[in-house]
């Protein structure tokens, strides 16, 4: 038996919501990307000989997943416990996840007719996601609950190569040689994550985010030529909630990925947040609002430089016209969860 949808209001005080918006919260809002993973103890209990896409069709368990960083460090947002490939899953595509690997594809798509074999997405076919956030909002409460979808280059990517790629060659070499083909691949992909988000909102998350893990492959005019389109009819479905895309290795095409559609475009660690700002304002627009972007790997050091850099990181910040204060990219494995927790208490003590 399924719970009611949400209805409820979306808050509108929450500090995450308030710097999306552009306002200034009571304090500065902090989540982490992959705060609900493997530097919780908590987490691999509870994943212990679980599969991970056995986990995120798994209401009870994506609750408990996502709530764990919630309950344990005081973020200002929950994010969905999911993986890119889970509508693809979802639809009947043959991925799966290997430890130690990441999604692997049984019959990579390369050609046109493989493309119009794909399957699209119901909302039926995602009934457990919806359930695992209704469950949610149940128990977060004013917390908001930030869903989560791959961007369609991102899906392509692992489509074309079967798997993750450091070069991409597979993909490039189709979309360079069969414009035609990669252009319907990823429409039918825009599609599927169209779905996915839609199925979040009407069930009740307060925000998305829109991953593109390696869209930084791509030059800024690939990017606008055969990216863009793509990733702008995703957003342009999203109603109601704010939209934050991210990517990595995405400095060079910064404001690319605010003209998609996004209300808050993420920063890597590679561009200080100014900068970013500077490179995202446009005249006679309201400022950016930006998220970061604090390097993961600076949590290895001791305290004293991690507090220097958390500094940094929110006084660049204060250029936005909003700061969702985050890592660059996803919290380490190896990471030490409690120095997470003092990054959090120190956000909240600095000025907006």
């Amino acid at each position: 038996m399924t719970s009611a949808p949400d209805t409820a209001p979306r808050a509108t005080t929450a500090p995450l919501l308030v710097a999306a918006a552009g306002g200034t919260p009571a304090h500065p809002p902090v989540w982490f990307m992959r705060q609900a993973g493997r530097s919780l103890p908590e987490y691999r209990d509870v994943r212990r000989d679980v599969p991970m896409l056995t986990a995120c069709f798994t209401p009870d368990l994506v609750c408990e997943i996502t709530m764990q960083p919630v309950r344990r460090h005081g973020v200002d947002a929950a994010i969905l416990f999911s993986d890119i490939v889970v509508p693809l899953v979802a639809a009947g595509i043959d991925v799966d996840i290997v430890p130690g690997t990441g999604p692997v594809v049984a019959a990579p798509v390369r050609t046109s007719q493989a493309v119009a074999g794909l399957p699209g997405l119901a909302p039926e076919q995602l009934a457990p996601v919806a359930e695992a956030v209704r469950l949610l909002r149940a128990e977060l409460g004013e917390t908001p609950l930030i869903g989560f979808a791959g961007a369609p280059f991102t899906l392509a990517s692992y489509l074309i190569e079967g798997g993750p790629s450091r070069h991409h060659e597979r993909t490039k070499a189709l979309m360079y040689s069969d414009p035609d083909t990669w252009h319907a691949l990823l429409g039918a992909l825009a599609g599927i994550t169209r779905t996915f988000l839609e199925v979040q909102i009407a069930a009740g998350v307060s925000a998305v985010q829109l991953f593109d893990s390696w869209a930084g492959a791509l030059s800024e005019r690939d990017y606008r030529e055969f990216v863009l389109p793509h990733s702008s009819a995703v957003l342009a479905a999203v109603e109601g909630v704010p939209r934050i895309h991210f990517g990595v290795g995405t400095g060079e095409f910064l404001p690319a990925m605010r003209e998609a559609g996004a209300d808050v475009v993420g920063v890597d660690w590679r561009v200080p947040l100014d900068e970013a700002v500077r490179r995202l304002t446009v005249p006679g627009r309201p400022a950016p609002v930006v998220q970061g972007n604090l390097d993961p790997a600076v949590l290895f050091a001791d305290f004293d430089v991690v507090e220097r850099e958390v500094r940094r990181v929110v006084a660049e910040g204060r250029a936005a016209g909003g700061h969702i204060v985050n890592l660059g990219h996803g919290v380490l494995p190896d990471t030490d969860p409690t120095l997470l927790t003092r990054v959090v208490d120190l956000v909240h003590s600095l000025a907006p």
